[in-house]
């Protein structure tokens, strides 16, 4: 009814070798698991092979994403919250507004002098882009350690979340995180020759508009993303 023969003891494992097969299949466990999972799921590097892979910013991403969504849910429970505590309390009466006297009022305004309007600064680069319900987008600047550029960003239809971060040479830095900001500008120093700039999340229900202008002492700005 079989036609498959049976093996022999010679032909079966001995208990030395099931040892070191386990041992072996234990140690390649270990090296994926520092080299490949680490990085790419928790942006945990101690090797620095993920990073090489490029597996270490994939992990940042995914740690990222799991931070924004925590802190917009925290966000929404406050804003719950104050709701809440809001319907509940009473509105203060608005105490009545004291009459002008007709001598004050009859008196003319003296004429404020007309101040001239600043001069719009002149950017080296500037980027326009739509970002969809959830969609993310990230812009580098090429920067030699200590180099200086400043920058300023706003927004058209609701705020955004950002990270401003480096990375470069083996090294990450992050400079500052906001989230629900509209509008920001000030100057990125590079903390190391790299790869210096912003990373920016729509998290409204509908399309955001992204502007972004920079001036400085940097190469090049790129679109990562």
């Amino acid at each position: 009814m079989y036609n498959t023969d049976m093996p022999t003891r010679n032909e079966l494992p001995s208990s030395a070798q099931l040892v070191r097969s386990t041992i072996i299949a234990a140690i390649v466990a270990l090296v994926l698991l520092v080299t490949v999972v680490m990085p790419s799921e928790y942006a945990l590097d101690p090797t620095g092979a993920g990073r090489l892979l490029g597996l270490t910013a994939m992990g940042e991403i995914k740690v990222q994403l799991v931070e924004e969504a925590a802190a917009d849910e925290a966000a929404q429970m406050v804003s719950v919250q104050s709701s809440s505590e809001e319907s509940a309390a009473q509105p203060a009466e608005t105490a009545p507004q004291a009459a002008t006297p007709p001598e004050l009022a009859a008196e003319p305004k003296a004429e404020e002098p007309v101040q001239a309007p600043a001069a719009e600064p002149e950017w080296q680069d500037e980027v326009r882009v739509t970002l969809t319900p959830g969609e993310g987008t990230e812009f580098k600047l090429t920067m030699q350690e200590g180099a200086v550029a400043r920058f300023s960003w706003e927004t058209e239809g609701g705020p955004v979340n950002f990270d401003t971060h480096g990375d470069g040479g083996g090294q990450s830095i992050s400079y500052e995180k906001g989230r629900g900001v509209p509008e920001d500008e000030g100057e990125l120093e590079a903390a190391f020759t790299g790869n210096h700039g912003w990373f920016f999340r729509n998290r409204n229900d509908n399309d955001v508009t992204l502007v972004l202008r920079t001036e400085g002492d940097y190469g090049e700005m790129k679109r990562a993303m």
